[in-house]
Order: C-alpha cells, then structure tokens, then sequence
C-alpha cells in the first residue's frame, strides 16, 4: 500500500430531513431535556453562548464539558469539545425547507494526528453524528427512543476494534 498524504484538514460531514419545523429540530440540540431523549443521558444546562454546561452519558461512565461558541437560533449552534486528539469543533446547522421540515448538517473538524489516525477520527465522528441525527429524527417524529448510543457501544463490546 502506498503512504497516502492527507493535503487538507479532514472534516467529518453528515446532515438529515427532519419533518418537524426548524424551531423544533434546533431547539432538540440546545435543550438538554429533550437531547437526552437521543443522545446523552444527563446535560448541565442549556445550550448559550460561552457558558460551559456538561454532558454525560452515563451508560459508558464518559463525562465532557462543552463550550458553546455560536448560537444563532433556528440556524446554526458551534461548539468547542474535546476530540479525539484534543479540543475539536462540532457545528450544526439548520435549513428550514418551505413545506415545514428542516434539513440539519452536522460537521466536525479540528483533529490532530497522522493519516491513520485522522481517517479514523472522520469515520467515527461521521458514525457518531449519523446515529445522532437518525435518533433525533425518531424521537421528534414519532415519539421513539431509539437508544442508539447505548446500543452502538454495550458494555463488554465497547474494547474491541474493528479492523
């Protein structure tokens, strides 16, 4: 195999149709009482600009404090956490479509590390925030806690890599 270059920063991209009003799907991601019915199990306080909260997931004993950078509402939430090489950037944002719905991006970026590491940081990240956006899309339409973060990693499984 050749030694592939990474020429730009990887960014780990997904985004989702939400058949629910922007104020809904953004407000999903900033209210930590309905996150938790998709994503992590506790959170702190809601999401505002540069007022640190912290989110946990207490199924797998991981705790992390996050950093909201940009809050615009209906329209785009930036925030600071740490990633797998040090502190990385998530951010979502929010396009209304006429008929009601909302299509939602999230992207992340700022890892540090070697080929390998970086495609891997991609790959999970991406996983990671395809599984979020597919819960989120259960429980506001159709009232449905998926557990997907739960179940991506029980215990007992959580150690062991695919190759």
């Amino acid at each position: 195999m050749n030694n592939p270059q990474i020429t730009r920063a990887p960014i780990a991209k997904t985004g989702m149709l939400v058949r629910k009003p922007v104020e809904h799907v953004f407000e999903a991601i900033v209210n930590p009482d309905i996150t938790t019915k998709f994503w992590f199990s506790k959170g702190s306080g809601r999401l505002e600009t540069g007022k640190t909260v912290k989110w946990d997931w207490e199924s797998h004993d991981v705790s992390i404090e996050v950093t909201p950078k940009v809050i615009e509402p209906n329209k785009r939430v930036v925030i600071e956490w740490p990633g797998y090489s040090g502190p990385t950037t998530v951010e979502w944002t929010f396009q209304s479509i006429p008929d009601g719905t909302t299509f939602v991006r999230v992207q992340e970026s700022g890892w540090t590390g070697d080929a390998d590491k970086l495609m891997r940081y991609v790959a999970d990240s991406t996983q990671g925030f395809t599984l979020l956006l597919a819960g989120l899309k259960a429980w506001l339409e159709h009232g449905i806690q998926l557990k997907l973060t739960l179940d991506r990693y029980p215990k007992g499984i959580e150690d062991q890599q695919f190759e």
